[in-house]
C-alpha cells in the first residue's frame, strides 16, 4: 500500500480544525492532524490488509512543474500555523511504525507514488491510498487506487473496470481530460472555456488529445476555436497533469514490510499523549 501522506494529513487536520478544537499536548504542541492521520491510516490497513506499506510526501520548495509553469499551485494558501510542526512529527510517527517515508526533491508525492507503483507492480499487486482523483491515472491491472470519500472508513476502490464503469474513461485518458479542462486546485487553466463535461465528451469520442487535434475539422466551430487559441496551454497542461513515474526513489520490499514493534509504537504515542491510539491499534500498554 502506497499512502499519499499529504492527502491524509491535510484531511485529518481540517476534519478537526473546522470544529475550532485543536488537540494539543500538555506543552501546547498541536497534534490533531497526527491523531486523525493515524486513525485514517489504521482503518485503511485493517480494511485492505496490506503486507507492505510506504508513505510518500511532498517536500517544501519548488518542483519541476513550478519551473514549467510559474503559477502552478500558486493559488494555495500557506499551511495553517498549527499544521506546520506536524509535518515533521508525523514522519517520526511513521518511522516508529516501521513505515518508510519517501520523498524526492523537485517532485511531488504523486510522482513518488507513481514511480513506486511501477517498481513494485512488477512483483506484486499495489494499492494506492489517497483522497486525490489525480491518482486515478495510475490505475492498472496491478495497481488499485483507493479514494477516501467523506466520512470515516468510506472508500471507493478503482480498478480499470470500475473506473471505466463510472467515468467511461481509461486511466491514461484522465490526463487528457485534465489537459483540456485544467485544474483549479493546482492552478493551471487547460483550454479556456472548456469545462469538465466537454473535456470528457471529447476524450471519449476521440480517445486522446492527439486524436482530438487530428480531428479538429469534426468539432463545432466554437470548440475548435477555443482549442486552436490555446494549443500551447493545452500541451503544457497535459505535461502538468501527468504523474512522472521515473523519479530517483527506491524502496526494497524487506524495508517496507508492515511489522509493528509494539514497544516502539507505544513509546511514541505516550510521548505524544495519544494513549487511546494504542487501544485502537490493539497494543497492550504494560
Amino acid at each position: 500500500m502506497l499512502v499519499d501522506g499529504m492527502a491524509l494529513l491535510f484531511r485529518a487536520y481540517f476534519a478537526t480544525a473546522s470544529s475550532g478544537y485543536i488537540r494539543r499536548t500538555k506543552a501546547g504542541v498541536p497534534t490533531n492532524a497526527i491523531y486523525g492521520f493515524i486513525r485514517y491510516f489504521w482503518d485503511a490497513v485493517q480494511t485492505f490488509n496490506p503486507t507492505h506499506v510506504v508513505c510518500c510526501w511532498d517536500l517544501g520548495g519548488g518542483t519541476f512543474r513550478g519551473q514549467q509553469f510559474a503559477a502552478y499551485k500558486g493559488n494555495r494558501p500557506d499551511a495553517p500555523d498549527d499544521l506546520i510542526p506536524q509535518f515533521s512529527m508525523i514522519r517520526d510517527v511513521m518511522d516508529s511504525l516501521g513505515v518508510p517515508n519517501i520523498s524526492a526533491e523537485g517532485y511531488e508525492a504523486d510522482d513518488c507514488i507513481g514511480t513506486l507503483a511501477d517498481q513494485f507492480g512488477r512483483e506484486m499487486d499495489v494499492m494506492v491510498l489517497s483522497g486525490d482523483n489525480d491518482l486515478l491515472q495510475l490505475v492498472s491491472d496491478r495497481t488499485t487506487v483507493i479514494i477516501m470519500k467523506k466520512g470515516h472508513g468510506n472508500y471507493k476502490v478503482y480498478t480499470p473496470e470500475s473506473l471505466y464503469e463510472e467515468k467511461q474513461l481509461r486511466p491514461q485518458q484522465i490526463i487528457d481530460v485534465k489537459a483540456l479542462m485544467g485544474d483549479t486546485s493546482d492552478n493551471y487553466p487547460g483550454v479556456k472555456g472548456i469545462g469538465e463535461k466537454t473535456a470528457i465528451k471529447l476524450v471519449q469520442e476521440y480517445e486522446s488529445v492527439e486524436g482530438i487535434l487530428e480531428n479538429l475539422d469534426q468539432l463545432s466551430k466554437s470548440v475548435r476555436a477555443k482549442i486552436e487559441a490555446d494549443l500551447d496551454m493545452l500541451h503544457l497542461s497535459r505535461k502538468l497533469a501527468e504523474i512522472h513515474c521515473c523519479v530517483p526513489v527506491a524502496c526494497s520490499l524487506d524495508v517496507c514490510q508492515l511489522s509493528l514493534d509494539h514497544h516502539q509504537v507505544i513509546s511514541k504515542f505516550e510521548e505524544l499523549e495519544m494513549k487511546s491510539l494504542c487501544s485502537l491499534m490493539g497494543l497492550a500498554i504494560g
